[in-house]
């Protein structure tokens, strides 16, 4: 464990769909990298869940690992599979919507 009371996952091989589970009803996060550099966030979307369009200050890329996700940017709407990805741009908006369950990793890159 760490000082934090979290488990030390750097140095392992980990498969990405066992470090997040799909919780009924909700959005769930955990937040595996936070640098100066930028972030990777992991998620679950449960069907029927989403993020509401908002906007982020740096780029960041949307991978799917697990499902299908519908994202749109600046109102355009793009289906998102199981080992694809998308860039969501800086300053432009977004939003995430679960048709069905999913999970992804959002890196966020900062400047």
């Amino acid at each position: 464990m760490t000082d934090t009371g979290r488990e030390d996952i750097r140095e392992k091989v980990l498969n990405v769909n066992d470090l997040i589970a799909y919780q009924p009803g909700t959005v769930a996060s955990r937040m595996i990298v936070f640098k100066k550099a930028g972030s990777i966030t992991l998620f679950s979307f449960d069907a029927g869940e989403g993020l509401s369009e908002h906007t982020a200050p740096f780029d960041a890329v949307l991978m799917v690992t697990d499902g299908k996700a519908e994202v749109q940017i600046a109102r355009t709407s793009f289906v998102v599979g199981t080992g694809e990805m998308i860039i969501l741009p800086a300053n432009k908006p977004h939003a995430v919507f679960a048709r069905e369950r999913f999970r992804m990793i959002l890196s966020m890159i900062r400047e």
